[in-house]
């Protein structure tokens, strides 16, 4: 069973995302195992204290590596072979070959969400891989956390059940985005079917796909 944990401020906001759909089902079958760490647990005197204010100056707050690091040790604790993942714009992007390669791993992982205005660097000592979804900044990690653990989940194999359902996805050769797809009723206020869909030549389909697949941008 591979385990995804989640240092966060925010675990309920997880609740929802792994309590349904594909990510239930996963867990329910036993292929992963989910969970989220709550930062605040960690955090320093009676607040329970996570962020202080950047040396040199400047706006804004940023996580304490304390408090990290030792949410981090104990992730570590339930799954000692995990590699520790942070989201950062800085981060290699995120892409569907990764979320395969992933996927093909026999390890856990820990992603860490920041918040704020980043986190004191000397966390990033306990880190092994840094990510991104994009180019635009997110008031913290845990919307990227969910997106990159969704895309890798999904590829287990076993998960989505159909032997062939991801790999006929758009980017699971790296750069074709997947063909238009239909089904019931054959039209649509005007709108139908193509012919070909309907013959159940499967040459003519295959060459149909093919032609109607696009390279991503």
């Amino acid at each position: 069973m591979r385990k995804f944990q989640i240092v966060t401020l925010f675990p309920e906001m997880f609740t929802g995302v792994f309590g349904n759909s594909m990510m239930w089902k996963a867990q329910k079958d036993g292929y992963v195992e989910l969970s989220t760490i709550n930062l605040r647990e960690f955090g320093l005197g009676p607040r329970r204290t996570v962020d202080d204010t950047p040396y040199g100056g400047g706006d804004g707050m940023l996580l304490m590596v304390e408090p990290l690091w030792r949410a981090v040790e104990q992730a570590k604790e339930n799954d000692p072979t995990a590699k520790v993942v942070i989201m950062t714009p800085r981060g290699m992007r995120w892409k569907q070959a990764l979320a395969q390669e992933y996927s093909e791993q026999d390890h856990g992982y820990i992603f860490i969400c920041g918040r704020y205005e980043g986190y004191d660097e000397r966390i990033m000592a306990l880190v092994d891989q840094e990510l991104s979804v994009g180019d635009y900044v997110l008031t913290g990690g845990e919307l990227p956390a969910m997106t990159i653990i969704d895309s890798i989940v999904r590829l287990i194999p076993g998960v989505l059940g159909g032997e062939n359902s991801a790999a006929i996805e758009s980017f699971s050769d790296g750069e074709t985005l997947e063909f238009p797809q239909y089904t019931r009723p054959e039209e649509w206020r005007g709108m139908k079917v193509p012919e070909v869909l309907l013959s159940g030549h499967h040459d003519n389909i295959a060459t149909w796909r093919a032609v109607h697949s696009r390279k991503a941008d």
